[in-house]
């Protein structure tokens, strides 16, 4: 049986301009979500169809958008406990556990965020692209903790990756690395790529390959063998905060890729059964994509983390 379709209707309002973007403002679709339908031969105009989102349109023009209903996710949706930091119709901020993979993939085909978030935005989910789900923006890894954001609509998903695109986000990231930072404070700059040696890790390349990557960091409290310290991105790419640390010989604690545990302090992490890297996704701002207004978010250090930065003082 074939997906429902929701009919929009209306006119084009002022002013006169690109197709999709008229129709996106008429319609509170996203363009992508616009561009995709006419491709699909939905969209008409003034009574006949129309494919060519650049051309131009001028106001009061009669459209009508043919919307199928969302067709269902593939990934299972599971009840799964969340720490939900903040929710409306468009986005949902989620302060996620160490241990909870993000995303469905090969090894990880369920147990994860979205198979949570799909228990948990039942009903609530417009369609990302026509498929009823929750729209990841960006990631943190497996064994970090800490704040993401996560769009309902298409047309919040546009918005927050505009942001994430254009570097305007703010995040904040806690960690614990080994060893004392000098100067205390500072700019780690360097792209980031795949490794060539090993395919599960990223690594420092040279300019012109890889992804342009900047953390500000600086030093929060000095502690036995090691150091708290807060990383701003400027960037974000993948264990972008993991790669730049252990470039400059300040690798995190319990990292069990990118560095290894001082011979001081391994006695400690064994002892406490840290497992994991010492790095908490502690703060996230961004503008609201639909509503327009800023929204600032803050995440405590969980227990493990305050634990062994408890241990460390000592």
């Amino acid at each position: 049986m074939g997906l429902k379709s929701n009919i929009i209707e209306g006119q084009t309002g002022a002013p006169s301009g690109r197709l999709d973007k008229a129709l996106a403002d008429a319609s509170g679709l996203s363009r992508e979500r616009i561009k995709a339908l006419m491709g699909e031969g939905r969209i008409s105009l003034a009574g006949a169809p129309v494919s060519s989102a650049s051309s131009k349109v001028e106001p009061g023009t009669a459209f009508t958008i043919e919307v199928p209903e969302a067709a269902p996710a593939q990934a299972v949706a599971q009840d799964i406990p969340l720490s939900v930091v903040f929710e409306d119709e468009y986005l949902i901020v989620i302060d996620k556990p160490a241990g909870l993979v993000v995303h469905p993939a090969a090894g990880n085909l369920d147990g994860t965020l979205v198979n949570a978030l799909l228990h948990h935005c039942r009903g609530q989910l417009s369609g990302i692209g026509g498929v009823a789900r929750p729209g990841i923006v960006h990631r943190i890894d497996k064994d970090t903790s800490g704040l993401l954001v996560v769009a309902k609509t298409d047309k919040a998903h546009e918005g927050l990756a505009v942001q994430f695109a254009d570097h305007s986000i703010v995040r904040a990231y806690m960690a614990v690395v080994g060893g004392r930072p000098v100067p205390a404070a500072r700019t780690v700059t360097g792209s980031i790529a795949r490794s060539n040696h090993d395919r599960k890790k990223m690594a420092l390349v040279e300019d012109g390959r890889g992804k342009h990557a900047v953390t500000h960091f600086r030093t929060l409290e000095l502690m036995n063998g090691s150091t708290l310290i807060e990383c701003r991105l400027e960037t974000g790419r993948t264990h972008q905060v993991r790669v730049h640390m252990a470039s400059i010989g300040h690798a995190l604690l319990g990292d069990p890729v990118y560095g290894r545990t001082p011979s001081s302090l391994r006695a400690v992490l064994q002892r406490l059964d840290f497992r994991r890297q010492a790095l908490h996704a502690a703060e996230l701002g961004f503008v609201h994509p639909v509503k327009g207004e800023t929204v600032h978010f803050t995440s405590p250090l969980p227990d493990d983390m305050r634990t062994l930065i408890d241990e460390l003082r000592n």
